[in-house]
């Protein structure tokens, strides 16, 4: 049996879009490693610290006053030499020169694939920690940021509805979620949507139409539909402009969150799984519990091997469809 070797020298760094908590995550994996004796390394902007060799050793007071702050202070980037086998090499070399020789990756699952590549080429172990608003990834409840960006999507729809209300109008709202749909599911569930478009469902749009006449029949004239951005219409101006063809009495506007879902202070879910994580992303470093996405289900931690979760998308069922097709009728 191989013998696992001891990691004595960690590097930390967040790629990929930025997440409300990664900070939180990072505090937790500079401060567990320092307490083992580790030497910790914060790798500015992603992969592209690696190559570029923007790697500081990090202490204690690093991540002091960072917890509460959205962002990260890591910066991070998407990397396209390090799609290359040049560049990952370069990567290694300047990690060996600080003699790193364990990596936690925070990010999504193009950030995880990345890890498993270049573990697989020069053997030095990574562990991810999944960092994205979009709550994609398979493997864990919760993905550190996403709670915070539904409650800044919920925050602001709810304020939406104030309008709506004293103007009678139909509000088209496009919040985030290219691929997947989970922001629009649960910001539309909490806010009492009539309709909510994802990019896991194909839209009916005569079915959207026929139960806004049935709605607007009943007197009720305030309707709200969430749009996620991939939704297959490509998003809340294209749905407004087919609305408006089918219903020319109704006043329809639009409303795009966009970037605001991505920033701000982490809520406190946010920070507790972000901290849970780092934390135990450096004890399977130590325990030589290599090359995983360290997760939460049922308030548990949970270990998916990196190939798999780069491999796998959390689904959305179909009940979660029935339940908002009944709560707003």
């Amino acid at each position: 049996m191989e013998k696992v070797k001891k990691v004595t020298k960690i590097g930390v760094l967040t790629s990929g879009g930025d997440a409300p908590g990664m900070n939180a995550a990072i505090r937790a994996v500079v401060r567990t490693g320092l307490y083992h004796g580790l030497e910790v390394y914060g790798i500015m902007r992603g992969y592209a610290g690696t190559i570029d060799d923007d790697i500081h050793k990090m202490d204690s007071r690093s991540v002091a006053n960072i917890i509460q702050r959205g962002g990260t202070i890591l910066k991070t980037a998407r990397c396209k030499e390090f799609y290359e086998p040049e560049g990952r090499k370069k990567a290694y070399d300047n990690l060996r020169k600080k003699g790193i020789n364990g990596l936690v990756v925070i990010g999504g699952d193009g950030s995880f694939r990345g890890a498993q590549i270049f573990s697989n080429e020069f053997d030095i172990p990574c562990i991810g920690i999944p960092g994205t608003i979009d709550k994609d990834i398979a493997g864990t409840d919760f993905t550190i940021g996403f709670d915070t960006a539904a409650n800044t999507a919920v925050n602001a729809i709810d304020k939406i509805r104030d309008t709506a209300d004293a103007h009678d109008r139909l509000f088209i709202i496009e919040v985030m979620g290219r691929d997947a749909g989970f922001i629009a599911l649960h910001s539309g569930i909490a806010t009492g949507a009539e309709n909510i478009l994802i990019p896991e469902r194909k839209t009916d749009m005569e079915e959207l139409v026929h139960g806004l006449e049935e709605k607007e029949k009943r007197k009720k004239l305030v309707n709200l539909v969430v749009v996620a951005e991939g939704d297959d219409f490509g998003g809340a101006d294209e749905v407004a402009k087919l609305m408006r063809s089918r219903l020319p009495t109704a006043d329809i506007r639009v409303a795009i969150l966009g970037h605001i879902q991505r920033g701000g202070a982490p809520s406190c879910l946010d920070r507790l799984i972000a901290s849970r994580m780092g934390y135990s992303s450096v004890e399977c470093l130590i325990e030589g519990r290599h090359n995983v996405m360290v997760g939460i289900m049922n308030n548990r931690m949970h270990f998916t091997p990196l190939d798999k979760a780069v491999k796998a998308k959390q689904k959305i069922s179909d009940e979660w469809m029935k339940i908002v097709k009944i709560l707003a009728s």
